[in-house]
């Protein structure tokens, strides 16, 4: 419930505000490029500002007739206010010898019309109040932004970690929020402030000296070059010096600094007032700095990165609200007759789309069916079956369309016993990996009248083939047959590529067999990514885990089953044969480059992706391998290229775990608690471990690895997880 605080407030103040601060950060933009055109004027006189105030008024008083001020400007350009042959003057001076270098910088037109339609809109106190409320905006914006970032990326501490790529508008949405955020922020803040400044609201106090008339001092005359205090000052503390009015000693130096005021004796050099800025003075000047850029070229270009940015986060923030799915779903059934109940947690819409297809299927075979969002759970009259679908926010909370789920559950018990299955929907890259989902499946767990049908199964980045798997083990389960159908959004393919078969080597005992492919046109694999296989026209595809051989060549390493529509057309290709198959980047189980120690784990024909790599390791790289199957012969496949490997020093270690040997089995996680130290010193090390076979796998590894990361590092596996020292690629 408090992230639809947080949501509904950042959404709220963005339609409150988006059409004015469009204005302004257009506006901002073009306003953007003043401070540093300014900037570069060839004004600027190097070393200047090391000069002593006395040396500059001098030099000033020797080449100019009648000075009445200079100005030191925020681009460190000295301007001088004069009098000649009766005209006052103004223009830009070389402090060493007071040359004059040109007349001050005027103001652009663009830049004037800008400035207006920036402040008031052309609406003079009105539309600098609108302008002042719309950057009040900005800065909720940017502080509900900030604490929704860190929900979704698993807490503040984790605040710049990777981003999971869900969609366009998502990932860039979030990317340039981090990057322009400190620009944001300070344009929202002292916009604020400077509005406030305007209408009064905070008081900027004037400066007020005294001078004591009647204790004036004539004596001793001194010249400029003899006052201590003018000898003490430098060029670069000044903002503006005023000259005496007249050569009577109650007219003065009037003297401003950066942060101080002072009226100087114009004949002896004594101060005869002085005081400090006001704190608010200061704070002035520094916010309009801050807001406007002026003088930094540097500080320039990143509020007009800011102001670039603020158009788009508008745009994508409004592509994400419109694309959230729509509470209102259309059911042929009632939920009161419906047999089997779909209930859905979706944070941006892909989880809805999954179980579409599922409702579809069950209609399609005649089974009455109901489906809902999960904050919709009710008293079901004829449910037997409940399926939760469900993905998860940030640090293991529900997503927008199952914030009420728990409560729901206590509050509204059903009146017959009912099965229930519970998926998951995440991306391994986030520690609380469909977090939600175990949190939902054990609530469910503890009705009386609820029966797990089968544990929690996950599917990760969207991968539509581990759906499929689940509904297959799932659909067996009710004697049914479910085949679903993609949904359009799912998958990031590259164009259809044409593979050769250049040879299969096949162990019939085992049921696996490995193709070598050639890549003859289209998109250029890395090991991990995925070949997405359609076996024959209107047929759901099939994606097997690819390894890039040091030759180029491809490798796929597939168990073929009796009644596998996809392995079986694979398993007749005959060398020389063309394959034609999309590649689907996975670049979240890529080969790290500047990891020093890598541990890979597979079972069975998870090692396809893990031989590409070993090829890859030309540095020869510190690298393990551990890997599981059910006899050692299941070995003999990939035993030559293991060989080879470790010959050629591109792979450290082989260790193997088998599960149907007659004295014992083992499995890959009893090697790694007998291994535990390697496994500590990778991850103290900033190493990688990287996994790839079956859920049931992954799912006893990240057990072990969570009980060493405990128990001898002192940090849950959620930490290395955040880091990215911990890649899956499981089904």
């Amino acid at each position: 419930m408090l992230v639809s605080v947080w949501r509904y407030s950042h959404l709220l103040f963005a339609i409150c505000s988006s059409i004015f601060l469009l204005i302004a950060s257009v506006t901002g933009i073009i306003l953007a490029v003043e401070p540093i055109y300014n900037k570069v004027q060839p004004y600027h006189v190097s070393g200047a500002d090391e000069l002593s105030l006395a040396e500059v008024l001098s030099t000033l008083n020797q080449t100019h007739e009648e000075v009445v001020a200079i100005t030191r400007d925020r681009n460190g350009f000295l301007k001088v206010s004069s009098i000649a042959e009766g005209k006052n003057q103004d223009f830009y001076v070389n402090p060493f010898t007071g040359e004059n270098l040109g007349l001050p910088i005027e103001k652009k037109p663009i830049f004037q019309f800008s400035t207006n339609l920036h402040r008031s809109l052309f609406l003079k106190s009105p539309g600098r109040l609108l302008i002042g409320l719309a950057s009040f905006f900005l800065f909720l914006i940017a502080l509900t932004g900030i604490v929704l970032i860190a929900k979704r990326q698993g807490g503040f501490s984790k605040f710049f970690s990777p981003i999971v790529k869900e969609n366009f508008s998502q990932y860039h949405h979030v990317k340039y929020s981090r990057i322009t955020l400190i620009p944001i922020l300070f344009l929202a803040i002292t916009g604020v402030y400077l509005s406030l400044l305007r209408f009064e609201i905070i008081p900027e106090p004037t400066v007020s000296l005294e001078v004591d008339y009647d204790n004036l001092n004539e004596m001793p005359s001194l010249s400029l070059n003899d006052f201590e205090l003018f000898k003490k000052i430098k060029l670069g503390e000044l903002r503006e010096l005023e000259y005496p009015f007249s050569e009577f000693v109650e007219d003065y130096y009037i003297i401003r600094l950066k942060n101080r005021e002072l009226y100087v004796n114009q004949y002896t050099g004594e101060i005869l007032a002085e005081a400090q800025f006001p704190m608010v003075n200061i704070i002035s000047s520094w916010a309009t700095v801050l807001h406007t850029a002026e003088g930094s070229i540097l500080w320039a270009i990143v509020l007009g990165a800011g102001s670039l940015a603020i158009p788009f986060l508008i745009v994508t923030g409004f592509v994400i609200y419109f694309k959230r799915p729509k509470t209102k779903i259309k059911n042929k059934i009632s939920k009161n007759d419906a047999e089997f109940v779909i209930l859905v947690g979706t944070e941006g819409g892909t989880t809805l789309q999954f179980a579409e297809q599922l409702q579809k299927k069950l209609l399609h075979k005649n089974y009455s069916c109901f489906l809902a969002m999960m904050n919709d759970y009710d008293r079901f009259k004829s449910m037997k079956q409940l399926i939760v679908i469900t993905a998860t926010y940030g640090q293991g909370e529900a997503p927008a369309s199952a914030e009420k789920f728990m409560q729901l559950l206590a509050k509204k018990s059903q009146s017959q016993k009912f099965q229930f299955a519970t998926v998951g929907f995440g991306s391994t890259a986030y520690p609380h990996f469909c977090q939600f989902a175990y949190d939902a499946h054990q609530q469910l767990e503890k009705l009386d009248k609820a029966t797990a049908l089968m544990d929690v199964s996950t599917v990760n980045d969207q991968s539509f083939e581990a759906f499929q798997n689940w509904c297959t083990e799932w659909s067996q389960l009710q004697e049914m047959d479910i085949r679903l159908e993609k949904p359009k959004i799912v998958g990031n393919s590259l164009p259809p590529s044409t593979f050769r078969v250049l040879h299969k080597d096949e162990l019939p005992s085992d049921e696996t067999f490995l193709l070598n492919l050639k890549n003859l046109n289209g998109a250029k694999p890395v090991s991990g990514d995925l070949l997405s296989v359609i076996p024959k026209e209107g047929e759901r595809e099939r994606l097997y885990s690819l390894g890039k051989l040091s030759d180029n060549s491809l490798v796929i390493s597939i168990r073929r089953h009796p009644n596998g529509l996809c392995s079986n057309y694979l398993h007749q290709l005959e060398d020389g044969a063309d394959l034609t198959a999309k590649v689907v980047p996975n670049r979240n189980f890529h080969f790290p480059k500047n990891s020093k120690k890598t541990i890979l784990i597979a079972t069975g024909t998870g090692i396809g992706p893990f031989l590409g790599m070993i090829a890859e390791n030309s540095k020869k790289k510190e690298l393990h391998l551990y890997w599981g199957a059910r006899t050692p012969n299941s070995l003999s496949l990939y035993k030559d290229f293991i060989e080879k490997s470790i010959q050629e020093g591109k792979l450290s270690h082989f260790k193997t775990a088998y599960s149907r040997e007659k004295d014992k089995k083992v499995y890959v996680q009893h090697l790694i608690e007998k291994d535990k130290q390697l496994f500590i010193e990778v991850l103290k090390k900033g190493g990688t471990i990287m996994i790839c076979g079956s859920i049931a796998m992954q799912k006893e590894v990240l057990q072990e690895l969570r009980s060493i990361c405990s128990n001898y590092i002192g940090k849950d596996l959620s930490h290395f997880q955040n880091k990215r020292q911990i890649k899956m690629d499981c089904y």
